[in-house]
C-alpha cells in the first residue's frame, strides 16, 4: 500500500477576511485550503446553508475520505445507503467510494467543516457550480467535470424519499 506523505514545508494560515466564497444567503460555502495548500494533505471548506435547503446530491468521491463536522443546526445526510440526521457537535465520516449527499431539515440550518483527505484540488468545481448556479456554464459541463474533481453523480432512491419526505412535510407544516 502506497502511503501519501504530504509535501508542504510552512504552517497554512487561512484568515476569514482572504477566504474566497461561493454560494448565495441559503448556501454559502468559504473555500479554506485546496490540495495544493496542503501538499495534498487535505482540502476544506466551511458551508452555512438555510432551513430546508439541499446542499450536494448523491454522489461518491474515489480517491477520498470525507468528514463533516457539524458547528451549528443539524443535516440530513446520505451515507451509503442510510439518511441520517447529524447535529451540533456531531462529525460524520464518509470513505471512498460511498455514496453521500447532504441538505438541511425544513426546521434547521446549518454550519459545517467539510474535510477531504487526502487533498485534490476541487475549488475549480465549486467555481464551475457557481457560473452554472448563474447560468454562465451548463449541468452538462458540470457531469463533464466529474473525472477531473473526483466527484462522481448518481441516483440515490433512499436520498430521494428522504428528501421527498422533508419536503412534503415542509409544505404540510
Amino acid at each position: 500500500m502506497t502511503m501519501l506523505v504530504p509535501n508542504f514545508a510552512e504552517a497554512l494560515i487561512v484568515r476569514e477576511s482572504e477566504v474566497e466564497t461561493f454560494g448565495f444567503a441559503q448556501l454559502m460555502t468559504r473555500l479554506l485550503a485546496d490540495g495544493s495548500d496542503t501538499g495534498g494533505a487535505l482540502s476544506a471548506m466551511r458551508t452555512t446553508m438555510g432551513r430546508g435547503v439541499e446542499g450536494a446530491k448523491p454522489h461518491t468521491h474515489n480517491q477520498s475520505a470525507e468528514l463533516f463536522y457539524v458547528i451549528d443546526g443539524e443535516l440530513q445526510m446520505l451515507a451509503g445507503e442510510k439518511v441520517i440526521t447529524a447535529g451540533k457537535g456531531d462529525m460524520v465520516v464518509v470513505p471512498p467510494n460511498m455514496a453521500h449527499a447532504f441538505a438541511t431539515t425544513p426546521t434547521h440550518t446549518a454550519d459545517f467543516l467539510i474535510v477531504q483527505a487526502p487533498g485534490l484540488d476541487r475549488f475549480g468545481y465549486f467555481r464551475l457550480a457557481e457560473r452554472v448556479m448563474k447560468g454562465e456554464a451548463t449541468q452538462a459541463d458540470l457531469i463533464a467535470s466529474q473525472e477531473l474533481y473526483d466527484n462522481h453523480f448518481m441516483d440515490s432512491p433512499a436520498w430521494r424519499a428522504a428528501r421527498d419526505e422533508a419536503n412534503s412535510s415542509k409544505n404540510c407544516g
